[in-house]
Formats: structure tokens, sequence, C-alpha cells
């Protein structure tokens, strides 16, 4: 840390500094303030989609009882390809959208397979889906946590180090200069008032003459 420097010029920096840290802390602390509440937002859809997944999932086996059969064999049915996620910029931070999915389904005669395959082919989709969209909803809250995290770190370097830094500094500075213009002010009150004592004696002589 470079020492402080007891002056005016020094003086008018620390003033400045501390000025623009109040005219910049409110801007961060909102955005403080809407990153937490996209995190809470985020955190909830998470949490929605993963019980989505889950019902989806669910409801296959409900909706179509026949799967328990062993001797039914649907392996390899559809398989997910993979998937394509986009950006959207919440607050100034970059989330991951998910934006589509690729499956691939493997063929089959509609002629001599019962037409709940058909319906199966789907439910599989959408649950393959669905889980997808709950990783991403995973993803977009760990980073608005971060962001969280960090800009909560740079509101307190705001409020409890760099304010209350300047301000000390421009208190010791003021005390320095005070103390020194007084200290000025004596010393030249002593001078003056020596030289007064110094001019003001005796001329033996004129006495003399």
């Amino acid at each position: 840390m470079a020492k402080l420097r007891l002056s005016k010029n020094s003086l008018q920096q620390q003033q400045q500094n501390l000025k623009l840290y109040r005219k910049l802390l409110p801007s961060l602390d909102l955005k403080r303030r809407q990153l937490t509440v996209e995190a809470q937002k985020a955190r909830a859809e998470h949490q929605a989609a993963l019980m989505a997944a889950e019902v989806l999932e669910a409801a296959i086996g409900d909706e179509l009882p026949m799967l328990a059969d062993p001797q039914i064999d649907l392996s390899g049915l559809v398989t997910m390809d993979g998937y394509q996620v986009g950006q959207q910029n919440v607050v100034g931070t970059r989330l991951p959208v998910l934006q589509h999915v690729e499956f691939t389904v493997c063929d089959y005669s509609r002629l001599s397979t019962p037409a709940w395959v058909d319906v199966l082919v789907q439910r599989l989709k959408d649950a393959s889906e669905s889980r997808v969209r709950a990783r991403i909803a995973g993803q977009r809250v760990e980073i608005l946590n971060k962001a969280v995290r960090r800009i909560t770190q740079r509101v307190n370097l705001f409020e409890k180090i760099l304010i209350p830094e300047a301000q000390k500094n421009i208190q010791r500075i003021r005390i320095y200069l005070g103390d020194a213009e007084r200290a000025a002010v004596i010393t030249s009150k002593l001078a003056k008032t020596k030289q007064q004592t110094a001019g003001g004696g005796w001329d033996t002589g004129e006495w003399g003459a």
C-alpha cells in the first residue's frame, strides 16, 4: 500500500476518490439486489424443472403399464443425439438457454407395432428434454450464485474498505494541514514578536552626544 501523502493535492485526490466511490456504490448495490432476485428465480425454476422431469418419467409408467412386461424390449427406441444452447443476458450476466434437442428414433413398423409405441416415443422425448432443461436450469443457478458472490464482494469493498479508508485519509490530512497551518501562524507571530523586541532597545549613542 502506498504511503499517504499529507498534502493539499493528496486531500483533493482523496475527496475525488470518495465522491467516485459514493457515486458507484448505489449502482453496484442495485445490481447486487437484481442478481439476488434473479438467482432466487433461477433456483425456483430449477426445482420446477426437476419436478417436471420426475412427473414426466413417472407418467410414462402410469400411462403405459405394458412397459413392465419383460418380454417387451424397447431399448434404443429413442436416442438423444445432442442439444443446442443459446445465451441470455440477465443483468449483465450470460446465462445458457436451451434452444433445441436432437433425437433419433429407430425405425419400426407402425403396422406391426402397437399404437402405444408412438405415444411412448413422444413421452421419451419429452422426458429426455425435461432432464436437459433441468440440467441447464442448474447451470443457470450456479452462474447466478457466482455473480451474486462477486458483486457482493465489490459492494463490501466499497462499503467497508474504500469509502471508510478515504474518509479516514481525508480526516487525517485535514488534521495534519490544520496543525501545520496553526504551527505556521504561531511561528510567524513568534518571529514577528522577536523582531519587534530586537528592534525596540535603547540607542545609547544618542545620549552620549
